[in-house]
C-alpha cells in the first residue's frame, strides 16, 4: 500500500514550511496529445480570460492516462491522453464552478503552471478573515490510490503513534498524544506522553541544520513497509532515555478507542475517545453506543479532543446515537449552502438541497449493512473535550446537537473553527479537495469561523462561547484515565457545573493564547466530507 503521507511532517512542523496539497499531475506535455472528441493531434487548450468552458469538456485529458480497471468503481478507467494543460483547464473550470468563494478566484492561464499541483495551490481565495487568519485554510490533494484506500479501510504505512508538537523550534518538544492497538508502536511500549529526544541518531530537540531536518523527517513519515528507524525515547516518569526501533506496518487506524462506563455519585457515566470520522468509526461508535444504553449510563463524556473530522455522514449518524429519537425528529442534523449559482439544487448531486437529518440508520457505505437501525441514548446534555484539533466534522457533531437543544458542554481549549466542507472529485489520479459548502444547524447557526470556546476561557479571541472549563492537554495521564486533567474535569462538571472549573493556578495555567493544531494528522482529516452517494 502507498504510504498515506501528504508531506513531511518536520517541513511543516519544524522548519514552519507552507504545508502544500498532495498528489498532482504528471510531468511535461505528450507529444500527441488528443482533444475532447477522442481524435489525436489536437493541441493544448486555448486559454480566454473570462471564459469558461464545462469540467466534461476537459475531464480525464490526462499527463499520464490510467488504464485497466478502476477498483473503487469496477469500471474502466475513463482516462486518455491529455496533458498537464488540459488538466488544469479542468481545475480551473471545475473551481469556477463550484467553489464557495469563486468570485474571489484568480483567473490564471492554465498553461502557466507545469504541475496541477502547483496550479491548484493558486486556485483559492487569498482573503483572509476578521482575525487575520486565511479563509480558505483547507485546500488539498491526495492521489486517488491513496484516497479511496484511506477512506475503505482507514490503514497506512506507519508505526501507530500520533505525535503532538508541543513546540516546533528549538528547543523542540514532540511527544506522543495517543497510540493505535495492535501497531509499531504499542509493540515496544510507546504511551502517551512519552518524548521524542533523537531520532536515527540526531538530536530532536536542537539540530536546526537541512541534512538533521532530512533524517528526523524521515523517521516521522515512513513510506514503505518494512521502514525500521531508532527513537531515543523518555517515558513518562523516566529518569533515563530508552532506544526503540519503530518499523513501519499497513497500520488500521483504531477511531473508537478506551470505551468504558464510570460508576459515579451521579449514576453511570458513558466515556469514550473518538479520534476520526471515518468509515470503520461507524461499527465502533454503534457497539459503544448500544454497551452504554445497556449499561443505562444517565450522561455520556465524548472525547474529540484529536478529531479533525472526516465523513460528514458518521458525524450525523453520531449525533442521533446521542440525543436518539425524540429530540431529533423535529430538527435536521445540518444544512448545506453551496455559491450563488446553486440556491436551490446540490451542484454535485443535482438533488434539491434538503437538509441533512440525523441519520438514524446505517447507509451501506460505510462499516454497517445498509438500514442497520443505530442505538440512541437520549441524552439532552453531553460534555464533549475539545481543543486546537477539534475540528469541521467533529465541530458539526457541536453545532448539529446544540441546534436542537442539546445543552452541550465543552471542556478542553478552543476549536479549529471550520463550518465548510466539499466533496472529493477525482481527476487522472488525484483527487481534489476545494471548499464547496458551509454548514448551519437547525437554528440556522453556523458562524464559527474561530471555533467554539468553553464560556470561561481567558482569551476567547474570536471564538463562539459554550458552557465549559478551559483546561490545557494533561499528557501525564493515559486518555480515558478519570484522573487525567480533561476528564476529570468533565465528570467534575456534571457533579457540580461550572464551579469544577479549576482557577488557573490550580492548573498551572498560562494566559491562553489561541492554539493551532499540534497533532500532525491527513489534511483530510481535518475537515467534513460528504459522500455523494446517500
Amino acid at each position: 500500500m502507498t504510504a498515506f503521507n501528504c508531506s513531511s511532517i518536520l517541513s511543516t512542523f519544524l522548519l514552519l514550511g507552507t504545508l502544500a496539497g498532495c498528489g498532482g499531475g504528471g510531468g511535461g506535455a505528450p507529444s500527441t496529445p488528443v482533444g475532447p472528441g477522442g481524435g489525436s493531434g489536437s493541441t493544448d487548450p486555448t486559454y480566454t480570460a473570462g471564459t469558461y468552458l464545462a469540467t466534461t469538456h476537459f475531464a480525464a485529458h490526462c499527463a499520464a492516462p490510467r488504464t485497466g480497471t478502476d477498483p473503487a468503481t469496477g469500471h474502466s478507467y475513463p482516462d486518455v491522453q491529455g496533458s498537464v494543460a488540459w488538466e488544469n483547464n479542468w481545475i480551473r473550470s471545475w473551481v469556477h464552478d463550484y467553489y464557495l468563494w469563486y468570485r474571489e478566484l484568480p483567473d490564471l492561464n492554465p498553461s502557466s503552471s507545469t504541475t496541477t499541483a502547483a496550479y491548484f495551490k493558486l486556485n483559492k481565495t487569498s482573503a483572509l478573515t476578521a482575525s487575520g487568519s486565511p479563509k480558505d485554510k483547507f485546500h488539498f490533494t491526495y492521489s486517488t490510490a491513496q484516497w479511496n484506500s484511506f477512506v475503505s479501510s482507514g490503514a497506512t504505512v506507519d508505526y501507530g503513534a500520533h505525535w503532538v508538537f508541543l513546540a516546533t523550534t528549538p528547543p523542540r518538544a514532540l511527544i506522543v498524544g495517543y497510540v493505535d492497538a495492535n501497531s509499531p508502536a504499542s509493540g515496544v511500549n510507546l504511551t502517551r506522553g512519552a518524548s521524542v529526544l533523537a531520532i536515527d541518531g540526531v538530536d530532536l530537540v536542537n539540530a536546526n541544520d537541512q541534512a538533521s531536518v532530512n533524517t528526523l523527517n524521515a523517521g516521522l513519515s515512513p513510506t514503505t513497509v518494512g521502514e525500521s528507524h531508532q527513537f531515543t525515547i523518555l517515558d513518562p516518569g523516566a529518569m533515563a532515555s530508552r532506544v526503540v526501533t519503530l518499523t513501519a506496518a499497513n497500520v488500521t487506524s483504531l477511531p473508537v478507542q478506551n470505551t468504558q462506563v464510570l460508576q459515579t455519585a451521579n449514576g453511570p457515566v458513558g466515556y469514550l475517545t473518538f479520534n476520526d470520522h471515518i468509515s470503520t468509526a461507524e461499527s465502533g461508535l454503534a457497539l459503544a453506543i448500544q454497551n452504554f444504553a445497556n449499561a443505562h449510563v444517565t450522561d455520556l463524556v465524548l472525547d474529540l479532543r484529536y478529531n479533525g473530522g472526516g465523513l460528514l455522514d458518521i458525524a450525523s449518524e453520531l449525533a442521533y446515537m446521542i440525543a436518539g429519537p425524540n429530540q431529533t425528529q423535529n430538527g435536521y442534523f445540518e444544512k448545506l449552502a453551496f455559491n450563488d449559482k446553486y440556491p436551490t439544487t446540490d451542484p454535485i448531486t443535482g438533488q434539491t438541497i434538503t437538509p441533512t437529518p440525523f441519520y438514524s440508520t446505517a447507509s451501506g457505505n460505510f462499516s454497517l449493512s445498509a438500514g442497520t437501525q443505530l442505538p440512541s441514548l437520549g441524552l439532552s446534555r453531553i460534555v464533549i473535550i475539545v481543543g486546537p484539533d477539534t475540528c469541521s466534522a467533529s465541530e458539526s457533531v457541536i453545532n448539529g446537537l446544540r441546534g436542537i437543544g442539546v445543552n452541550v458542554v465543552l471542556v478542553g481549549g478552543q476549536t479549529c473553527g471550520k463550518p465548510y466542507g466539499f466533496y472529493p472529485e477525482d481527476n487522472c489520479g488525484t483527487t481534489y479537495f476545494s471548499i464547496q459548502f458551509k454548514g448551519v444547524n437547525a437554528q440556522g447557526f453556523g458562524d464559527y469561523t474561530d471555533g467554539f470556546i468553553p464560556a470561561n476561557a481567558s482569551n476567547p479571541n474570536g471564538g463562539v462561547p459554550v458552557n465549559g472549563c478551559d483546561v490545557p492537554d494533561d499528557y501525564t495521564h493515559a486518555l480515558g484515565d478519570p484522573s487525567e486533567g480533561k476528564l476529570s474535569t468533565a465528570l467534575g462538571w456534571l457533579a457540580n457545573g461550572a464551579a469544577a472549573c479549576p482557577m488557573p493556578a490550580a492548573v498551572g495555567m498560562k494566559t491562553l493564547l489561541r492554539e493551532t493544531p499540534r497533532m500532525k494528522k491527513p489534511l483530510w482529516l481535518m475537515n467534513r466530507i460528504l459522500s455523494n452517494r446517500r
